[in-house]
Protein backbone atom coordinates (compact mmCIF):
# COMPACT_ATOMS: atom_id res chain seq x y z
CA UNK A 1 0.00 0.00 0.00
CA UNK A 2 1.11 3.41 -0.58
CA UNK A 3 0.46 6.38 0.73
CA UNK A 4 -1.68 9.13 -1.64
CA UNK A 5 -2.80 11.66 0.74
CA UNK A 6 -2.73 12.62 4.71
CA UNK A 7 -4.52 15.55 6.34
CA UNK A 8 -5.15 16.38 9.56
CA UNK A 9 -8.92 17.90 11.24
CA UNK A 10 -8.51 21.17 12.03
CA UNK A 11 -11.91 21.98 13.34
CA UNK A 12 -14.98 20.15 13.68
CA UNK A 13 -18.20 21.18 13.08
CA UNK A 14 -21.10 21.45 15.55
CA UNK A 15 -22.82 19.27 13.18
CA UNK A 16 -20.07 16.92 11.43
CA UNK A 17 -20.39 14.20 14.28
CA UNK A 18 -24.11 13.78 13.99
CA UNK A 19 -23.26 13.25 10.30
CA UNK A 20 -21.59 10.47 10.98
CA UNK A 21 -23.98 9.17 13.51
CA UNK A 22 -26.81 10.17 11.88
CA UNK A 23 -26.26 9.76 8.02
CA UNK A 24 -23.60 7.48 8.08
CA UNK A 25 -21.41 10.07 6.24
CA UNK A 26 -18.62 12.42 6.84
CA UNK A 27 -17.75 15.85 4.86
CA UNK A 28 -14.41 17.04 4.77
CA UNK A 29 -13.84 20.70 3.06
CA UNK A 30 -10.44 22.58 3.16
CA UNK A 31 -10.55 26.23 4.49
CA UNK A 32 -12.74 28.27 2.84
CA UNK A 33 -16.14 26.34 3.58
CA UNK A 34 -19.46 28.15 2.85
CA UNK A 35 -20.53 29.00 6.64
CA UNK A 36 -23.78 26.97 5.69
CA UNK A 37 -22.02 24.44 5.28
CA UNK A 38 -18.95 24.15 7.47
CA UNK A 39 -21.41 23.35 10.01
CA UNK A 40 -21.63 19.43 8.92
CA UNK A 41 -17.94 19.64 7.82
CA UNK A 42 -14.42 18.60 9.51
CA UNK A 43 -11.96 21.08 8.32
CA UNK A 44 -8.50 19.87 6.55
CA UNK A 45 -5.56 21.42 6.24
CA UNK A 46 -4.44 19.66 3.12
CA UNK A 47 -5.28 19.26 -0.19
CA UNK A 48 -2.26 17.51 -1.90
CA UNK A 49 -3.18 14.06 -3.61
CA UNK A 50 -0.07 12.48 -5.28
CA UNK A 51 -1.76 9.42 -6.47
CA UNK A 52 -5.57 7.87 -7.96
CA UNK A 53 -7.76 7.18 -5.36
CA UNK A 54 -9.52 3.89 -6.24
CA UNK A 55 -11.65 0.83 -4.95
CA UNK A 56 -9.24 -1.30 -3.41
CA UNK A 57 -7.50 1.12 -1.72
CA UNK A 58 -7.85 2.26 1.99
CA UNK A 59 -9.30 4.71 3.93
CA UNK A 60 -7.29 5.23 7.27
CA UNK A 61 -9.00 7.50 10.15
CA UNK A 62 -7.00 7.40 13.22
CA UNK A 63 -5.23 4.28 12.35
CA UNK A 64 -8.36 2.47 11.89
CA UNK A 65 -8.91 1.14 8.42
CA UNK A 66 -11.93 1.26 5.83
CA UNK A 67 -11.83 -0.53 2.37
CA UNK A 68 -12.72 1.73 -0.66
CA UNK A 69 -15.69 0.69 -1.99
CA UNK A 70 -16.34 2.81 -4.90
CA UNK A 71 -15.36 6.29 -5.76
CA UNK A 72 -17.22 9.12 -7.72
CA UNK A 73 -16.01 10.64 -10.82
CA UNK A 74 -14.95 14.39 -8.92
CA UNK A 75 -13.63 13.14 -5.62
CA UNK A 76 -9.80 13.54 -6.81
CA UNK A 77 -11.10 16.98 -8.57
CA UNK A 78 -12.63 18.04 -5.36
CA UNK A 79 -10.03 16.71 -2.90
CA UNK A 80 -7.38 18.63 -4.60
CA UNK A 81 -9.09 21.83 -5.98
CA UNK A 82 -11.10 22.11 -2.23
CA UNK A 83 -10.13 19.64 0.17
CA UNK A 84 -14.10 18.87 -0.22
CA UNK A 85 -15.09 15.11 -0.65
CA UNK A 86 -17.85 13.71 1.66
CA UNK A 87 -17.37 9.74 2.61
CA UNK A 88 -19.91 7.41 2.82
CA UNK A 89 -19.86 4.55 5.23
CA UNK A 90 -22.40 2.61 3.67
CA UNK A 91 -19.69 -0.02 1.67
CA UNK A 92 -21.97 0.65 -1.37
CA UNK A 93 -20.49 -0.85 -5.00
CA UNK A 94 -22.44 1.47 -7.15
CA UNK A 95 -21.47 4.91 -6.07
CA UNK A 96 -23.93 7.51 -5.86
CA UNK A 97 -22.82 11.14 -6.21
CA UNK A 98 -19.89 12.42 -8.50
CA UNK A 99 -18.22 13.82 -5.16
CA UNK A 100 -18.66 10.71 -3.33
CA UNK A 101 -15.77 8.14 -1.88
CA UNK A 102 -17.65 4.94 -0.92
CA UNK A 103 -15.45 2.77 1.88
CA UNK A 104 -16.98 -0.25 4.16
CA UNK A 105 -17.19 0.44 7.91
CA UNK A 106 -19.03 -1.85 10.15
CA UNK A 107 -18.44 0.52 13.46
CA UNK A 108 -19.50 4.27 13.58
CA UNK A 109 -16.05 6.84 13.47
CA UNK A 110 -15.45 8.67 15.85
CA UNK A 111 -13.34 12.15 14.87
CA UNK A 112 -11.60 15.24 17.12
CA UNK A 113 -10.29 18.14 16.17
CA UNK A 114 -6.39 16.47 15.64
CA UNK A 115 -7.45 13.36 13.85
CA UNK A 116 -5.19 11.80 11.03
CA UNK A 117 -7.01 11.12 7.69
CA UNK A 118 -5.31 9.32 4.99
CA UNK A 119 -5.92 7.45 1.48
CA UNK A 120 -4.03 4.51 0.47
CA UNK A 121 -3.54 3.01 -2.94
CA UNK A 122 -2.95 -0.20 -3.09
Amino acid sequence: MVKIFETKVLEVGPEAQGMIDGADMMILFGEGAPQDLAEYCFMIDNKNLTGSIKVGGRLVVDGETFPITSVGEVVEKNLVNLGHITISFDGDKEGSLPGTLHVSAPDKVQLRSGSIIQLFSD
